[in-house]
């Protein structure tokens, strides 16, 4: 595969890819790291990449494999020694004021709600979620990127479905 073909591809699921690395990551800036080390591993392993044989699958399960690496380096460097986090909020940007500020910061609340709910589920929960629902990616595509049965992925989609709506419901949201 040519650099020009990479390009196509890029700018096809460029924001798909982008999406779910932020959302795997829970952070932007991180998000942004391994969108750009996806990439970079995609331009490395070009020979692999076939444009014809589903790229996005591809492309997140690179993804992942960088996401996990970065988790395991990061648990061995906790263990060592215990690193600070001063950015933990992210400030609500209004950006317009004739819209429903409380609605916005309603959805804001529930939507950040959500993802620490999802930031808290087991990885085999988490990865198949955050892959259906923000790389819209279908079941088909995720058992494949996982290496795990069809039903697998229904199961465990199931189960983190129920596992967030019980989350919800015990912080107060009734009737999500």
């Amino acid at each position: 595969m040519e650099l020009e073909d990479i390009e196509s591809i890029i700018d096809e699921y460029g924001s798909v890819i982008y999406k779910f690395c932020i959302k795997l990551t829970q952070n932007k800036e991180d998000g942004e790291d391994l969108y750009q080390q996806t990439f970079l591993k995609a331009v490395e392993l070009k020979s692999r990449l076939d444009k014809n044989k589903n790229p996005r699958s591809y492309l997140i399960s690179i993804s992942i494999k960088l996401w996990k690496n970065s988790v395991r380096k990061s648990a061995r460097r906790e263990t060592i020694a215990k690193s600070v986090n001063i950015d933990e909020y992210e400030s609500i940007e209004i950006k317009d004021t004739k819209e429903n500020t409380e609605q916005n910061v309603i959805k804001k609340e529930i939507e950040d709600e959500v993802n620490l709910v999802i930031s808290k589920l087991e990885e085999k929960f988490k990865l198949p979620i955050i892959m259906h629902y923000t790389a819209e990616m279908p079941l088909e595509d995720i058992s494949r990127a996982l290496m795990i049965p069809k039903g697998t992925v229904k199961s465990r989609l199931h189960k983190a479905r129920s596992i967030i709506k019980k989350e919800l419901e015990a912080m107060g949201y009734e009737g999500l």
